[in-house]
């Protein structure tokens, strides 16, 4: 006999007796994660990632797998790494945070589900057909880190106003990187600044670039997206304070870290957002009907206490519209 607490407790887990019941049975579905970085350096987003499935009911090690596949800069791994994936059958391919990999996922499956994490048009990346019909089995976010790419060096300007030679760290090989180029070299030329393009793709490739910049010494330091980078900011932060030189970047993770400026999307947002959609399609959604989410909530950040070490006077309207100082 069955108890009227026990039957209303246990009207409350109703939705979630199809997932236990795969649980008992051992065929919990296993979600493939792939991230460009290392587990500690994207720790913070992992999180963000599973609070997304949370709000789908999705607990990791309850009633859902994660295989984890850290790249750690290494992208000439994908094609490799993703067949392994597909060979495993999992679920669903998470790639939140990097381009590279969401178009190395789309390569090597046309059926198992795909929610990326893109800093570029999806459509012409061939991701999806459209970006309200996506119409295949991806869909995601896009992150407008390209499109900010202006925006972020007019307001190292403003933090710099005397810079001239700016220094532009780049990723060779990765569209994003490729578009951003492009992106911040017209606004360069707006500005009236002259741009030196220093490729890097390695731990130690950073290295030999401040170097570089250590004997070249730029006025500032423009730091390309790219989710290999991200996952470096604390080795790139050091080395740019070691030769103070004022650096901006797109996630306000560099700024945390000691970075002078950020400006670009909520990069954990994005993450959790990927965590929703991979929920949605554990619980049956087709990525086809999932519309590719676009980036609202972008983030202006400094960081008062590098500023001061670099000599720097922040003009009080640029300290006034930023979203966060960290002082």
């Amino acid at each position: 006999m069955i108890r009227r607490r026990e039957f209303i407790a246990g009207l409350g887990s109703a939705a979630a007796w199809p997932v236990v019941a795969r649980a008992q049975q051992g065929t919990l579905p296993v979600i493939g994660f792939v991230d460009a970085g290392s587990a500690d350096a994207s720790a913070g987003w992992v999180a963000a990632f599973r609070k997304g499935l949370g709000e789908t009911g999705y607990v990791e090690g309850q009633n859902v797998m994660v295989e984890y596949r850290w790249l750690e800069g290494q992208s000439d791994r994908l094609p490799a790494l993703m067949a392994d994936l597909v060979r495993r059958r999992v679920a669903v391919i998470a790639t939140p945070g990097s381009t590279p990999s969401s178009i190395a996922a789309k390569a090597a499956t046309a059926t198992i589900p795909i929610v990326f994490g893109v800093n570029d048009d999806p459509v012409k990346l061939g991701l999806v057909a459209s970006l309200a019909r996506p119409g295949g089995n991806a869909t995601g976010t896009n992150g407008f880190a390209v499109e900010v790419v202006a925006k972020r060096l007019a307001l190292l300007h403003e933090l710099v106003p005397k810079a001239v030679r700016v220094a532009v760290l780049l990723n060779p090989g990765t569209d994003p990187s490729e578009v951003s180029l492009r992106e911040v070299q017209e606004a360069a030329r707006t500005i009236g600044l002259q741009t030196r393009v220093l490729n890097a793709s390695t731990s130690r490739e950073i290295d030999a670039v401040f170097a570089t910049l250590a004997r070249e010494l730029p006025d500032a330091l423009f730091v390309s997206p790219d989710a290999f980078f991200t996952s470096r900011r604390v080795q790139i932060t050091t080395l740019a304070a070691r030769g103070r030189i004022p650096a901006a970047s797109g996630p306000r993770e560099f700024v945390e870290v000691g970075g002078l400026m950020s400006y670009g999307t909520d990069r954990a947002d994005r993450f959790r957002q990927a965590g929703v959609y991979t929920g949605k399609i554990l619980d049956g959604a087709k990525p086809a009907d999932l519309p590719v989410q676009q980036a609202t909530k972008f983030v202006f950040a400094i960081n008062l206490k590098t500023a001061n070490a670099l000599g720097l006077t922040i003009p009080e309207t640029l300290l006034a519209t930023a979203d966060e100082v960290i002082q």
